[in-house]
């Protein structure tokens, strides 16, 4: 490879889309908010009429990075918004980051672009470091701010080991719950992947949120927000990217979990219970059975997203950073 090859460019989405896909399966720990599949949603639905340009770099011919930005005025962004999107990303080639990030953000100024917001950034991302490095050669400023925790657990390969990993005070108390639920009868977990019945579960998901917690009703409430979810769960399922769980008492939903399951990692998105069977911590159960079921099927990492809500800690989660970069020039 000589540099001479390597050039960025603007595209157009659907030109790009196929090998976008395909470069996103070959990264190390893919996002499923940085994919075209789910990019393509959220901009039928949220773009509001702001300028949208594909920044791609290739080596020759083969593509090599792909950041999909929102421009307004002289700011650009990445496609999505935090409280929809937990992680935003550009899919970039291993070995080929600070390149990409270099580069891209001098043709970003080149065209007037005075500002970047680049929001929900993993501290595990290569885009953390890619940005930071080049920033000020570029000739912009660089503000790095916290902007949230994003707990995930390893998942070992038997329930017996995930229990291991856990206090001793989770793991009693998980295995107490457990048993209390299971003496109730007629319990199941129902795993839904297909797309047309997650279409026809979802309406469950929503009244399991809406009762479940005001702020998940007020979340469902905003405008646009539903039609929102019945497009990206057709399409996440269809690209087999769903995995969404019922927890049943004699075949009545009392708790759901919806996840993103992408290159053996669940993404832990939404989920809701019913207030009327806390007494057997549905919520709790639904989720630590859904990591056992993870663990049957050879997952090896739940990741519970943006949020510090309790259960993610009972569950074993740990703490990862996720930062806000802020460039001004």
């Amino acid at each position: 490879m000589t540099v001479s090859q390597v050039a960025v460019r603007e595209e157009p989405f659907e030109g790009v889309a196929p090998e976008w896909s395909a470069l996103a399966a070959q990264v190390p720990a893919p996002i499923p908010f940085a994919m075209p599949e789910w990019q393509r949603v959220w901009l039928r639905h949220f773009q509001d009429g702001r300028e949208l340009r594909v920044v791609t770099m290739r080596d020759g011919d083969r593509l090599v990075g792909v950041a999909p930005l929102l421009i307004d005025g002289d700011r650009a962004e990445f496609v999505g918004h935090y409280s929809i999107c937990d992680y935003m990303d550009a899919v970039v080639a291993p070995g080929m980051e600070r390149a990409f990030y270099e580069m891209t953000l001098q043709h970003l100024a080149d065209g007037g672009v005075k500002s970047v917001d680049f929001r929900g950034v993993r501290a595990s991302s290569p885009t953390l470091d890619g940005v930071c490095d080049c920033a000020q050669a570029c000739g912009y400023a660089l503000e790095k701010q916290d902007e949230a925790v994003a707990p995930a657990v390893d998942l070992p390969s038997t329930w017996d080991d995930y229990l291991g990993q856990l206090s001793k005070k989770d793991r009693h108390e998980l295995r107490r719950k457990l048993r209390r639920l299971m003496s109730a009868g007629g319990v199941d977990l129902h795993v839904v992947t297909g797309a047309d019945e997650a279409s026809e579960k979802l309406d469950t998901l929503f009244h399991l949120m809406r009762i479940s917690s005001h702020h998940k009703e007020e979340f469902l409430d905003r405008p646009g927000m539903e039609a929102f979810f019945r497009d990206m769960t057709r399409t996440m399922a269809s690209c087999g990217m769903l995995r969404f769980y019922f927890l049943t008492f004699d075949g009545q939903p009392v708790a759901s979990v919806m996840n993103f399951d992408v290159a053996g990692v669940l993404y832990m998105y939404n989920s809701g219970y019913d207030p009327a069977y806390s007494h057997y911590a549905v919520g709790l159960m639904s989720k630590a059975l859904l990591m056992q079921d993870a663990i049957e099927q050879g997952r090896t990492r739940v990741d519970f997203l943006r949020g510090d809500e309790s259960y993610k800690y009972d569950l074993g989660g740990k703490d990862q950073q996720v930062y806000r970069l802020v460039l001004s020039r």
